[in-house]
Formats: structure tokens, sequence, C-alpha cells
């Protein structure tokens, strides 16, 4: 029974080390071991470098750093870098965008907040807005991103559908265009 007159310590307050501090690989009990071994899908890891992922283009003052795509639940992350105070048009998410600010400044208009450095960015599905940044060097944000964007032009009417498999032909289109290898390891 609870005893609500006893006064302990909090769980939040108490310090204990619920982690390893081994600095080796340890095996751990794995009841689907064979099964993982069959069927589980190896992490990715993407370097900095260029040569592994380049900037692709994404009009005129922006560009495309592809980092995931995962096809069988329309996921792919990247880094969108505007290069410049600017503006990317009017869209509408079909699904779940998280993002993260790596450098400069970026803003909806449609919102009063400002995105800078560290600052973290979720967006529900179905909600509208233009992405700017009036920051002299633009921004670089880190996104994950679900499900289909739709673009609009100025006037509200529809113009495309973004959604993995054209960031798929982005990215292959623009290695293919500039003889460099396509790296697989973006393939989730």
């Amino acid at each position: 029974m609870l005893d609500l007159n006893k006064t302990e310590a909090s769980p939040s307050t108490k310090t204990a080390t619920v982690f390893s501090t081994a600095y080796k690989i340890i095996g751990i009990p794995e009841a689907y071991a064979e099964v993982i071994q069959r069927h589980g899908i190896p992490g990715a890891f993407v370097s900095r470098s260029e040569k592994e992922s380049p900037w692709v283009p994404f009009g005129p003052n922006a560009a495309i750093r592809h980092l995931a795509f995962d096809t069988r639940h329309n996921i792919y992350s990247n880094i969108l870098w505007l290069k410049s105070a600017g503006v990317i048009g009017t869209h509408k998410h079909r699904g779940t965008v998280v993002m993260f600010c790596l450098e400069g400044s970026a803003r909806y208009l449609e919102y009063d907040w400002i995105a800078g450095p560290g600052d973290f960015i979720y967006e529900t599905p179905g909600l509208k807005h233009t992405l700017v940044s009036d920051h002299p060097q633009g921004v670089k944000l880190f996104g994950w991103l679900q499900g289909p964007i739709e673009f609009y032009d100025e006037n509200g009417k529809f113009t495309e559908t973004l959604d993995v498999f054209w960031y798929i032909n982005h990215y292959e289109t623009y290695c293919r265009e500039h003889g460099l290898p396509i790296n697989k390891q973006l393939y989730l």
C-alpha cells in the first residue's frame, strides 16, 4: 500500500547508473537471435563527405544533401540548405516532419517563431506553410520526413507532389548526370 506520509527522494532525483560503463562489446541474451540474423536490416552510416552524398540543387537558391530513403514507410532524410535569404514555396505535408536547425535561421510565414542553430521543429500532417530564411547566409536544416509533400504556386494552385520516390529520383538523376556513384548506404 502507498504511504502518502512517507518522504523519500523521487525517482527523478535519485542518482543511479542504469547503463554499463564497460568500454567493450558485450554479448546480451537474445531470444530471437536467429530470426534477427535472417531478417534484421543493418543500420546505415553516411559520412560528412560529399562523395557519399553530394549537394543536389533544389531550385535556384537551395540544395539537398540526401541521407536516407525508406520506400517501405515513405520516409526520407536530408539536409536542406537554403544558401542565402530566400523562400521554399508554400507546401503541405501529408506526414510527420522532424527538423533540427544546424546553421543560420528559418521560419514559416504562417507562425511567429524563428528557428536558429540547435532549435527543434516538429510538423504535423495537414498543415500548410511557407519556409523562409531572412538570414544572409540562409539556413541548413536536418530533416526526417514521412509521407508526401504537396507544393503550391503563388496563387494556391497545386504544382507537384514530392515523396520518397521523387527524392530517390532527384538524387539518382543528379548522380548519373555528374558521373557519381549511387551510395547504397542511403537506401534503408
